[in-house]
């Protein structure tokens, strides 16, 4: 594979941060929320964070987060389902999800 389609694939499997109260509490702990592509692999994910965001990666935790059913005008819908993963950096290493790649 080029560079280019190595680095197109890392764009794919890195959707976008996951900015909650709940994932800027992970910060403290040297981890970052991402919201992944549902068929990427932890390696695939570790690879690609490290490859974008040139840090290093110690850990990657996964989950598959089912859609909520929501009403909307009255009709049943549903939310699509998502893979998010929990990336724990090394010590003394951050992303700065605010800014952009």
């Amino acid at each position: 594979m080029s560079k280019d389609a190595i680095r197109s694939r890392w764009y794919e499997i890195i959707r976008s941060p996951i900015v909650t109260e709940k994932a800027t509490r992970l910060s403290e702990h040297g981890q970052v929320a991402f919201r992944v592509a549902s068929d990427a692999t932890k390696k695939e994910i570790k690879e690609a964070i490290e490859g974008l965001f040139d840090v290093k990666v110690t850990a990657v935790n996964t989950v598959r987060v089912k859609g909520k059913e929501k009403r909307f005008r009255g009709r049943l819908g549903q939310r699509s389902d998502y893979k998010k993963a929990m990336v724990s950096l090394a010590k003394g290493q951050t992303i700065d999800v605010m800014t952009g790649v």
